[in-house]
């Protein structure tokens, strides 16, 4: 009798923790730009919706809940628009991302521009996690001057190069002074020159098969800052 009454008891207590953890969905805020919103494939292959994916196989229970991104936005034009955003003013998310920075360098922006407005972003980034630095993440621009696109048109890949490699070193330099995670993702885009099959069909966005290389690479990094 008394085994009975426990085993009764256990189970409650587990189906208990079970619905505490179901209605324990963390929240993901997406800032940035085309690389965001995954210009040119499928919603559900862009690297954010694939990373929750891998996270969910991993016990991490996160929903994306909001994307603020457009495709050609500059800092500035995010900027603006997570200000001019009612919905998120009183919100805090537990995970939010940030990947920003590749039209300020195809419109010719100044370094110093990005850097002040990068700044900015970063501390608004934080603001909407709760100010807690360890949930929020920032990943680098890729180099589109490997693709078929900038080929095609003549691009300087040289000087695309170098200046990515400069915005992406204040980036990280950024990050590392408010103790914010930075994923080097840029290596990976490079793999565009050899194989045509990691570029989408408009020749210069990253394919499904690109972004699901950038989720691989993230996934564990961001595990560990969720799992506590």
């Amino acid at each position: 009798m008394k085994i009975l009454k426990s085993l009764v008891i256990l189970i409650l207590f587990w189906n208990g923790s079970n619905n505490i953890m179901a209605q324990d969905s963390k929240s993901y805020l997406a800032l940035g730009d085309s690389y965001t919103i995954g210009e040119a494939v499928e919603s559900e292959n862009t690297w954010s919706k694939v990373l929750v994916e891998k996270l969910h196989s991993r016990g991490i229970d996160l929903e994306l809940n909001k994307i603020i991104a457009t495709t050609g936005w500059t800092t500035d034009e995010l900027l603006e628009a997570i200000e001019n955003d009612a919905l998120i003013q009183d919100v805090n998310f537990d995970l939010v991302s940030l990947l920003i920075g590749v039209n300020n360098q195809y419109r010719g922006y100044g370094i110093k521009q990005y850097q002040e407005e990068f700044e900015l972003l970063l501390k608004k980034a934080i603001n909407l996690a709760g100010k807690k630095t360890d949930r929020v993440f920032v990943v680098s621009i890729p180099d589109y001057g490997v693709t078929p696109f900038a080929i095609e048109n003549n691009k300087n890949a040289a000087l695309i190069a170098k200046e990515l490699n400069e915005y992406n070193r204040i980036a990280r330099n950024l990050c590392h002074e408010y103790g914010i995670a930075f994923f080097d993702i840029t290596p990976i885009s490079l793999k565009a020159f050899w194989d045509t099959g990691y570029v989408a069909s408009d020749k210069l966005h990253p394919s499904a098969k690109m972004y699901a290389e950038w989720a691989e690479y993230i996934e564990p990094g961001v595990f560990q800052l969720l799992k506590d």
